[in-house]
């Protein structure tokens, strides 16, 4: 069992706020929750992690290199920056050099990634990747050649490594917990996930096991609709006992690489007028304690979402860790359960059994 702390950091937005360039960044930046999910179609649009704040350290290469990354059950790959990319986004990060390396292994083929602003670029090659104590020899990741923009010039990570299934990897690349498993490097096929509500630490993923700490209260395990992302069924959202979204059933996908919960339009504009937010979101406050938890229904079970979660406080004022999104599918609406839900659930990721096990956090 290995374990790989989280680091909570500032946020991108609260990082662009203090400087004073958050309101400019965004017209700049107009983008599209939903283009990660739509499907064959390898997309990481990065404004997702405009509040994300949990990161973890890796290594790559002999002697090892380190890099900071987001761990994102909602993509499938991984990638760093390389020593190839000149953009300014690369040049204020830590960037792969394998030259230094003496068991890196380059190949000719190249790794397009779409965002929702731009793209990166770069080539893939095949170098040892310890993640928490587990060497994975051969593991093929991205070395970025171009991050164009001044998105990443302002992120606290450098790079992204994707837990979800190999049939989304960019390149048909082997996602590293993958090799994981070939390898016989976890006891078993499963890794879990802690998000800590506050600012101090805590935080991890832990690759092989499940701690006991925090399943006190027992898990549910929801039987996985879809082998690309950690995706699942849902029968309905209510509030106050009353259904007031997917009430004819939905698809959710449990995505450690979106901060907040991720809502279709319709849905969210009732839960907007419902919980008494302004249009950009805003509430009172005061009212926060008065508000319903939001129960989300899985499976034959209620998972509430209280409104200490969904309700973020920065700088006195409080809104909704709430977006609206629309991606039809073949199974109806979409939604995202960001790291709002996921915090107050510890998650189990088995890949043994392809299901998703949530247990209560107290």
């Amino acid at each position: 069992v290995h374990r790989v702390p989280l680091k909570k950091m500032k946020s991108l937005r609260q990082r662009l706020q203090e400087q004073g360039l958050l309101e400019s960044y965004l017209e700049q930046h107009p983008y599209n929750l939903a283009a990660k999910y739509f499907p064959g179609i390898a997309v990481e649009p990065l404004e997702n992690y405009m509040d994300d704040e949990y990161f973890g350290t890796i290594s790559i290469g002999t002697p090892p290199q380190e890099f900071t990354v987001v761990f994102d059950t909602g993509s499938s790959n991984l990638w760093v920056p390389s020593v190839f990319c000149s953009s300014p986004a690369c040049r204020n990060h830590n960037r792969f050099n394998p030259a230094e390396s003496s068991t890196f292994l380059s190949t000719n083929d190249t790794l397009f990634i779409a965002y929702g602003t731009g793209s990166m670029t770069g080539v893939l090659g095949y170098d040892t990747v310890n993640v928490a104590g587990i060497n994975v020899r051969n593991q093929i990741f991205g070395l970025a050649e171009t991050e164009p923009g001044d998105f990443f010039y302002y992120t606290p990570f450098d790079g992204i490594l994707g837990l979800a299934f190999p049939s989304i990897a960019s390149s048909g690349a082997t996602p590293v917990f993958d090799n994981m498993m070939m390898e016989n490097l976890v006891d078993r096929h499963l890794f879990s996930v802690y998000l800590s509500r506050d600012s101090e630490g805590g935080s991890f993923v832990l690759f092989g096991g499940i701690d006991p700490y925090y399943t006190t209260r027992g898990i549910s395990w929801i039987p996985l609709s879809d082998e690309t992302y950690w995706q699942i069924s849902m029968e309905s959202v209510s509030v106050r006992g009353t259904p007031v979204a997917c009430s004819s059933g939905c698809q959710a996908i449990v995505d450690t690489g979106t901060t907040l919960l991720a809502v279709p339009i319709r849905a969210f504009r009732t839960l907007m007028r419902l919980l008494g937010a302004t249009s950009s979101g805003e509430v009172s406050c005061e009212a926060v304690s008065s508000l319903p938890n939001l129960i989300f229904h899985i499976n034959g079970k209620e998972f509430p979402v209280p409104p200490r979660a969904y309700v973020l406080r920065s700088d006195g004022y409080c809104t909704l860790g709430l977006q609206g999104m629309d991606v039809p599918t073949e199974e109806g609406e979409l939604w995202i359960l960001g790291d709002v839900f996921i915090r107050e659930y510890y998650v189990i990721f088995d890949r043994a059994n392809n299901k998703v096990g949530l247990s209560r956090l107290p």
